[in-house]
């Protein structure tokens, strides 16, 4: 009889400003809540009330210019994560951090930050930059290519783990009646030298209360994969199909283990964006309304950006153009694959493609108990180790995932009743990993 626990489904919930809808932000209570720190601290609030594993920030740094149609991801990530982790207890916080522009030394010290501020629950979200209009914000003429956005994201995250690593668990003694504050010698400044990062001494915040911040990467291109199965501990994926989910599942899982690492220390998190109802009429006519409040225009507008290509390729009631597609640069090859997998495969004109995924993420309209059947399955199949879940506006569309969703996935014995532990780090099942014997030299690609 073996000893080993049985699997847990772990949940977040991706806190995209107003909420993953188009029309998210014209029906819920203040358009301008993505503004309001209370408006946060309700999220995590009911984040927490759901037993959910994290709450996770992406980020951007533009607001959709030239034109702007809705709420963006204006503050800065850490920002509202501090505000939540002082009005919660066990809820993870996870912030996008970019390593094509942030410096390894503010990303090690700002996250190990928020880990102090929340007595163990931060994550750093790397992410490679793909916004074009980042650079000009940064000083620079052009974004950098793919592949040296990803050899400084291996850097920067090699540096930032040496960093993190730089003082003992018990180098910080603070002892009143010796007067013996901390013991250099159980602190080990870096020397990191890559061909984009180059870092020189310790971080100046003591060693993280869960070790060391959990490392989570979103990216679906094969250099992003190849970080994620190197580094990370939990990976934000994209799958629409089954089959898809289970092949990038068994992938990364390989690849981590060729890098001697256990498959069980790495948690696959594809993306899905339930749109909830009491019945299935009620989840399709609370789809149908939203769809009309936002209107199909700006939903085609959002397909056509995400696969590289312009309004007038997409006729509504024909299928894609795959001889234009062959040629497009989608800005998130992880977000395009996906979709033109999911249409592929179904035959779907544009208008069924919308009326199925008006994002990048898989979206399922139903009861709670036909969402539960799609995560079970997922789960049980080896297509994911849980989800991060999109939410169609806030607050409400969280109330339904908390109120119904989750007892459903409860009453299966497939997620948990309570938090087991006090860290992120306890609640994901991860152990503090091994320090990088290299991580404090080698440049990308070693």
């Amino acid at each position: 009889m073996s000893d080993t626990p049985p699997r847990q489904l772990h949940l977040n919930v991706n806190v995209n400003n107003s909420g993953r809808h188009p029309a998210a932000w014209r029906v819920q209570p203040d358009p301008l809540g993505f503004l309001d720190l209370g408006y946060y601290e309700t999220i995590g609030r009911l984040a927490e009330r759901g037993k959910l594993d994290a709450v996770f920030f992406s980020d951007g740094f533009d607001y959709g210019q030239p034109s702007v149609s809705r709420p963006w991801q204006s503050l800065d990530p850490l920002v509202p994560l501090t505000a939540i982790a002082r009005v919660t207890e066990h809820v993870g916080l996870v912030a996008t951090q970019s390593s094509s522009f942030e410096h390894a030394f503010n990303i090690a010290r700002a996250t190990a930050s928020l880990d102090f501020i929340s007595g163990g629950r931060a994550a750093w979200n790397v992410v490679a930059t793909r916004n074009t209009a980042a650079a000009g914000l940064f000083g620079l003429d052009e974004l950098p290519t793919h592949d040296d956005r990803y050899e400084r994201a291996e850097e920067t995250v090699r540096a930032v783990i040496g960093l993190w690593e730089s003082w003992e668990a018990d180098a910080l003694i603070a002892d009143q009646s010796t007067g013996e504050f901390a013991d250099p010698t159980r602190i080990h400044p870096i020397e990191f030298s890559g061909r984009h990062v180059r870092v020189r001494g310790a971080l100046n915040v003591p060693r993280s209360p869960q070790g060391r911040p959990v490392l989570l990467q979103a990216g679906g291109s094969p250099q992003g994969t190849a970080l994620a199965s190197r580094y990370a501990e939990a990976v934000f994926s994209v799958s629409h199909t089954i089959e898809g989910g289970r092949e990038f599942y068994a992938d990364v899982k390989a690849q981590a283990v060729a890098w001697g690492r256990r498959p069980e220390d790495i948690v696959i998190l594809p993306g899905l964006f339930p749109v909830l109802g009491g019945t299935e009429r009620e989840a399709r006519e609370r789809k149908r309304w939203l769809d009309e409040t936002s209107g199909l225009d700006n939903e085609l507008a959002a397909l056509a950006g995400t696969l590289g290509l312009q309004v007038e390729d997409l006729p509504l009631d024909e299928t894609l153009p795959w001889d234009l597609l062959e040629k497009a640069s989608a800005p998130s090859q992880g977000f395009a694959q996906a979709i033109l997998d999911l249409a592929h495969q179904e035959r779907l004109t544009v208008r069924e493609l919308l009326d199925k995924n008006p994002n990048g993420h898989r979206s399922f309209v139903g009861t709670p108990e036909q969402v539960a059947d799609t995560i079970e399955l997922w789960f049980r199949e080896r297509a994911a180790d849980g989800f991060n879940l999109n939410v169609d506006y806030f607050p409400d569309g969280l109330e339904s995932i908390v109120d119904h969703l989750v007892p459903e996935l409860q009453r299966r014995g497939i997620f948990r009743t309570d938090y087991t532990a006090s860290t992120l780090r306890g609640n994901l099942g991860l152990p503090v990993p091994r320090p990088l014997a290299d991580a404090t030299a080698s440049p990308a690609g070693s």
